[in-house]
């Protein structure tokens, strides 16, 4: 049983990575996405938040060659901006990527910059995210890079059905052993009375 539910965490954790909001492939032409917002979620900012969280690491996780860079900042009332950096088709098709070690757990206050091995940005498209749910950022993402959703496989699809009935199992047993447990409390609870009431002992 520890075995199963061990098996059953990693699968659960690979899958939350590879599938659902932000698992999409980018075309060649996106070089860069930058994000901007405040640390607190207060005036509009806990949307991006939102997003950065949950839907930026699998974008990273299905695109690991495209820096994906994040700056969070101290201005409440600032702005909360997505930038996404494009380059021509033909300048993507002749540049080869480098796997970027860029994850979305490190910040950046300077200017972004092009990669060193990737070609120029020629143009940037910029969403604001500001008093906007993630949902809404992802799906204008989407549109704007015309990104390809990645479905779930027919084997990904049966591991999520096996993860449900596990969970459905766990809550099953968990609600068994609870009225176990109150069960052997009253007893004893019971006992505890009888041994101490002369009355309960001789009757």
């Amino acid at each position: 049983m520890v075995a199963i539910i061990k098996r059953m965490r990693k699968l659960r954790a690979l899958l939350a990575i590879r599938i659902g909001p932000g698992a999409a492939v980018l075309p060649p032409e996106v070089t860069r996405i930058h994000m901007d917002f405040a640390r607190d979620l207060e005036d509009g900012h806990y949307g991006p938040r939102k997003f950065w969280r949950n839907c930026l690491p699998r974008l990273k996780y299905h695109n690991p060659a495209i820096p994906m860079t994040v700056n969070r900042t101290n201005d409440q009332s600032g702005p909360a901006l997505l930038t996404i950096h494009f380059t021509s088709p033909s300048a993507a098709a002749d540049t080869s990527p480098e796997i970027s070690s860029t994850t979305t757990k490190q910040t950046s206050s300077a200017p972004v910059a092009a990669t060193k091995a990737g070609p120029a940005t020629e143009r940037t498209e910029v969403i604001n995210m500001k008093h906007r749910p993630e949902s809404e950022i992802l799906d204008q993402l989407l549109a704007i890079t015309r990104a390809r959703v990645v479905k779930p496989t027919a084997e990904e699809t049966r591991q999520i059905q096996e993860i449900e009935d596990q969970n459905a199992r766990s809550e099953r047993d968990s609600v068994m052993m609870a009225e176990v447990n109150a069960k052997r409390k009253r007893e004893e609870a019971i006992l505890i009375q009888a041994r101490g009431d002369p009355d309960a002992m001789s009757s």
